[in-house]
């Protein structure tokens, strides 16, 4: 079966930080470009990060620059996003995509709140 699903998401204070994780099965992720999305509630999902086959050219949204890294492990057939400096406009569900399989996970939720 094709899925995508992520892991790691949780509740978390102003400043900290998370790794989400979103494993594919039934397909090969090294062959495809990945993105993660964000949604938070009442408004329009958003692209976060994107990453090439190879890992090599990252791009990011302006207000994650610098504080989230995109990052793939083809052997694992893993995809990441290691999130630091979490600040409360960061909360949303966070959702892997392989945008040429037209390929979504579930999402997972990232709370950032004292």
């Amino acid at each position: 079966q094709v899925q995508l699903v992520e892991s790691g998401g949780a509740l978390v204070q102003p400043g900290g930080s998370l790794r989400l994780s979103c494993v594919a099965s039934g397909f090969n992720i090294s062959l495809w470009n990945m993105n993660w999305y964000r949604q938070a509630p009442g408004r329009e999902r958003e692209l976060v990060a994107s990453i090439n086959t190879g890992g090599d050219t990252t791009n990011y949204r302006d207000s994650v620059k610098g504080r989230f890294t995109i990052s793939r492990d083809n052997a694992k057939n893993t995809l990441y996003l290691q999130m630091n400096s979490l600040k409360p406009e960061d909360t949303a569900v966070y959702i892997c995509n392989v945008p040429t399989l037209t390929l979504w996970g579930q999402g997972t939720q990232v709370t950032v709140s004292s």
